[in-house]
């Protein structure tokens, strides 16, 4: 199965797709919208407890998110829905994320609580 990788230019983020290059939206955008530049990994004590074979050696450690972002792929149904979604931002909201990066966002916020997919 084919992974489409993300790509930063310019300090835009893009998917790419069998048709090029998709604009997914501003770096600096995405990176505000999860908390800044640094990740820092934390497990829950449920988490610890309901999960007894985890390892959480990684705990306290601190992910570039920038980095992070560079480093996702993505299925090919995760690229078609951010394609089907809409680049702009939701008229007469002010300071609303797209739908397209929403989407991005959710799937970055759970690539750093649980790793890349």
């Amino acid at each position: 199965m084919r992974r489409h990788e993300t790509t930063v230019e310019d300090d835009t983020v893009y998917v790419e797709t069998d048709e090029g290059l998709l604009e997914v939206g501003a770096l600096d955008r995405i990176v505000d919208a999860v908390g800044g530049h640094a990740w820092t990994i934390e497990y829950s004590e449920w988490e610890k407890e309901y999960y007894e074979d985890l390892d959480t050696g990684d705990e306290g450690m601190i992910v570039d998110v920038v980095d992070m972002t560079e480093a996702m792929t993505h299925g090919e149904s995760f690229v078609e829905m951010l394609h089907t979604h809409p680049a702009d931002p939701p008229a007469g909201v002010e300071d609303a994320l797209s739908p397209r990066m929403g989407l991005f966002v959710g799937k970055l916020l759970e690539n750093l609580e649980s790793g890349l997919d």
